[in-house]
């Protein structure tokens, strides 16, 4: 038998991974209240977001910009339908696509979510150009990775 040579892992906050993990954690705890006082929870918001958009989205288009399976957002779409912040409907074209349309409700809450990027920014302790910054250098990581293992068409 041959020794197989052994590292260490490198320390968690050393790690890439770890700090944009908790990093995002800490996020959704700050959102957390503020997001509870409308009424959603923070993948609710992030549907909420891309309906903002652009509405009258299929289930499919969604779960593409968010990077997930169609259905894991499906009982998150029926729990934000019985809500009465979106319908669902199937498309008349191909019932085999499900058509997800905000209500007046769930066009009203966009006004109301600013209040979390306010949070971020007086939370952090960081400016707005910083805090843009971030977000550009951690959106082309992702976008980089992406590019080289494949699987998901990044959002414009």
């Amino acid at each position: 038998m041959s020794a197989s040579k052994t590292t260490n892992p490198v320390p968690l906050d050393d790690q890439v991974c770890y700090a944009v993990y908790s990093a995002g954690i800490a996020i959704q705890r700050l959102y957390k209240p503020l997001l509870d006082g409308l009424g959603i929870t923070y993948p609710q918001y992030l549907v909420l977001n891309v309906l903002w958009r652009e509405d009258e989205q299929t289930v499919g288009g969604i779960a593409e910009k968010l990077a997930l399976e169609s259905s894991t957002l499906t009982p998150l779409l029926k729990r934000l339908e019985v809500a009465g912040i979106l319908h669902r409907t199937r498309n008349p074209q191909n019932e085999r696509q499900v058509v997800v349309t905000l209500t007046e409700q769930g066009r009203g809450l966009r006004s109301k979510a600013g209040c979390l990027g306010e949070a971020l920014l007086e939370n952090s302790g960081h400016g707005p150009t910083e805090l843009g910054k971030l977000n550009h250098d951690v959106r082309r990581l992702r976008d980089d990775i992406y590019n080289r293992i494949g699987g998901w068409n990044t959002p414009t």
